[in-house]
């Protein structure tokens, strides 16, 4: 398994980045190589990437969410993977946002890109750009402020 853990300080309050980040249909507008994402439900979600050429579809199950705090998901199926993202307030207007993510290299390209951090490279700018996407914003795009427990939804759906 190859381990990831990268950081990002934006300047927007814990809720608005929190808020951002529960747009997962979003994504592609900051992360490379994810052509697109299609929340199925509260709890699951369907990815299309394009990473280096290799192109995959899979799905993730979002196994813990707590709002303005975590969201933690691992896959369901495709290439495995499991992570979880936090979000802590450094002050009233500024949040650090810190991405913990395993994953398994399946291709030879893949096992190389992992040894040489092509992966938190990747993270590292794809949370740059996060940065530079809601710091542009006035207001979130939306919001989910539900909670999951052991993939459970404990809170409001569709808030």
């Amino acid at each position: 398994m190859a381990t990831v853990l990268e950081s990002v300080d934006v300047k927007v309050p814990l809720t608005q980045a929190y808020n951002q980040w529960t747009q997962f249909e979003e994504f592609p507008r900051f992360m490379d190589g994810v052509e697109s994402v299609r929340q199925l439900d509260e709890t699951n979600v369907h990815f299309t990437t394009d990473i280096a050429g290799i192109r995959r579809e899979f799905d993730t199950k979002i196994t813990a969410q707590i709002p303005d705090d975590t969201i933690s998901w691992e896959s369901t199926d495709g290439p495995r993977n499991a992570g979880t993202i936090s979000f802590r307030p450094l002050s009233p207007t500024e949040t650090r946002i810190t991405v913990t993510m395993n994953w398994e290299p399946q291709t030879t390209l893949e096992h190389l890109g992992a040894s040489v951090h092509f992966d938190d490279r990747q993270v590292k700018k794809d949370l740059q750009h996060f940065k530079e996407f809601i710091e542009a914003r006035e207001v979130e795009t939306g919001a989910w402020r539900g909670s999951i427990t052991e993939g459970e939804v404990e809170g409001p759906p569709g808030a």
